[in-house]
């Protein structure tokens, strides 16, 4: 799978679609969470996806939070367990960084999933709270 990186107004018809139906596969469907998804954020968002067989299979976003601070977020992937999602995080770093330029990344992380992202650098930097009922806290990255 090779690694797309495109930010909003260059995405095809078809990449947003995949993307979405992605993001509501896991996170509405699997994870049994009703909320917004769609909140507006995607316009000024970076995605970064893998597609096979015309399907995203791995994506996430990141947009600009305050001068210096970008934040990731709707981080996922459709097959568990084969290391997709630490190569979505390390080459989406990669490229937030190159396309992006921040001192830090922020990232609103599901409690579960704290081991993840300190493999790659985040640490805690908040305490717990919920979100849409499912318990996260605040991670960050610094440069």
């Amino acid at each position: 799978m090779e690694m797309k990186s495109k930010f909003f107004d260059e995405l095809t018809i078809t990449e947003l679609y995949e993307i979405l139906r992605s993001r509501s596969e896991i996170f509405v469907v699997e994870q049994n969470c009703i909320y917004q998804d769609i909140d507006g954020l995607d316009y000024r968002s970076l995605h970064v996806f893998y597609e096979e067989d015309g399907r995203v299979m791995a994506c996430l976003r990141a947009f600009t939070r305050e001068e210096g601070t970008v934040q990731i977020g709707r981080v996922l992937t459709l097959k568990h367990g084969k290391g997709y999602g630490e190569r979505l995080l390390r080459e989406g770093i990669q490229e937030v960084r190159k396309k992006l330029g921040p001192q830090r990344i922020v990232i609103e992380a599901q409690c579960y999933a704290i081991g993840f992202y300190e493999k790659a650098g985040f640490h805690v930097c908040s305490g717990e709270y919920l979100e849409d009922g499912i318990p996260h806290v605040g991670m960050q990255l610094d440069f």
